[in-house]
């Protein structure tokens, strides 16, 4: 039986390609906080950040290429204040549901940011699978950060992490869509989160 090569992982981004990433990001960013999805438009993106729309394509082939990696890099930043700051309950579930709860009044104060990062994530294709997968990855590992834990997880604690990582993004569309109240958002995340007790 033949398997398929993995394809060669792309080499690493010097600094300056790092620079210009990084700065690409930001204006996507501040575009979308302004007004969402629909103001992210990749030639003001290229203009914004100072590269050619070319240069832009060849990080980002799509818009939705482009704000799926915002979300991640947002989720980093989360991940950093995590760190900064850890949670002050006792709890496992307890820290997580504290932490992700920090996250949603990060979003609150930037509604628009929210709003056009999960349009991405809902409209992503196969195309953007790698970069949802790492979505879903910096998600559970801002979890499990947040549970500080001194051993492995279990099975049934990865499954719990899996649970409430699809709450938590189901919380998210739900909330901007106005169908949720934080409050509510609240008690979905809580509920989700004690599963790591069991």
């Amino acid at each position: 039986m033949t398997t398929n090569p993995r394809p060669p992982a792309a080499p690493p981004l010097t600094e300056r390609q790092e620079a210009r990433r990084r700065r690409i990001l930001h204006t996507a960013a501040q575009l979308a906080s302004r007004g969402g999805f629909d103001a992210v438009q990749m030639r003001e993106v290229a203009e914004s950040s100072g590269v050619a729309l070319g240069t832009l394509y060849r990080y980002f082939p799509s818009k939705v290429h482009l704000l799926v990696a915002t979300m991640q890099d947002q989720l980093q930043l989360m991940q950093s204040q995590l760190r900064k700051h850890p949670p002050s309950a006792t709890e496992p579930g307890a820290r997580v549901a504290e932490t992700l709860m920090g996250t949603f009044r990060g979003l609150q104060r930037e509604p628009q940011l929210a709003e056009a990062m999960v349009r991405a994530l809902t409209f992503a294709d196969r195309s953007v699978s790698a970069e949802v997968d790492q979505v879903s990855r910096l998600t559970a590992v801002l979890i499990t950060e947040a549970m500080a834990l001194d051993h492995p997880l279990s099975r049934d604690q990865l499954a719990a992490v899996r649970v409430i990582e699809h709450t938590w993004h189901s919380a998210l569309v739900t909330w901007l869509s106005g169908r949720a109240s934080i409050a509510q958002v609240r008690i979905d995340l809580e509920t989700a989160c004690k599963l790591l007790a069991e």
